[in-house]
C-alpha cells in the first residue's frame, strides 16, 4: 500500500502546546489514533478561539469538516508536550484546508509524530446547505 505524502504550506500560522494525557494512551501504550485526531481538532479549536471563533460561528459561517488525513511518523506518550503547527493550504469556493505538523522533544530531539491534513467547508445548518467562505476568514488563512 502506497503512504499518503502530505506536502506542508510554507508559512505556518499558529503553534499550540498540548499535552498528551493518560486518557489518550490506548493498550499500546502511546496515544491512540483517535487521540491524536482529537488533538488536532484541539488545536484547530484553540486557532478559531484566537478570533473569538468557534466551528459553529466563524466569520457567520459553521464548518464541517469533510476530509481528514493522518500520516503517523512516531508514537506519542504519555506527558510528551505535543507542538501543533497549523498551516493553511488551498482555499476554495466553500472551503479550505488546513494542515498540521505534531512534533515533540524527547531526549532533547525532536521528534516528528504525525502530519495531517483537514478538509473545512462553510456550512449553514439552517438551510442545510453549503455556503461561500466568507471574505474575511480568507483574509485571516492568507495572512
Amino acid at each position: 500500500m502506497a503512504r499518503v505524502k502530505l506536502e506542508l504550506p510554507g508559512k505556518c500560522m499558529a503553534i499550540f502546546k498540548i499535552p498528551v494525557r493518560i486518557t489518550d494512551i490506548n493498550y499500546g501504550n502511546h496515544a491512540g489514533n483517535d487521540s491524536i485526531v482529537a488533538i488536532i481538532h484541539e488545536a484547530r479549536m484553540q486557532f478559531f478561539s484566537e478570533y473569538d471563533f468557534t466551528e459553529m460561528n466563524v466569520c457567520g459561517t459553521s464548518l464541517i469538516m469533510s476530509e481528514l488525513i493522518v500520516s503517523f511518523k512516531n508514537e506519542a506518550f504519555y506527558k510528551d508536550i505535543l507542538e501543533v503547527k497549523i498551516f493553511a493550504g488551498e482555499i476554495f469556493k466553500v472551503g479550505f484546508e488546513f494542515f498540521y505538523s505534531l512534533s515533540t522533544i524527547r531526549n532533547q530531539s525532536l521528534i516528528l509524530i504525525a502530519e495531517a491534513k483537514t478538509g473545512m467547508v462553510c456550512f449553514n445548518y439552517d438551510e442545510k446547505k453549503l455556503q461561500p467562505v466568507p471574505d474575511e476568514l480568507k483574509k485571516i488563512l492568507v495572512s
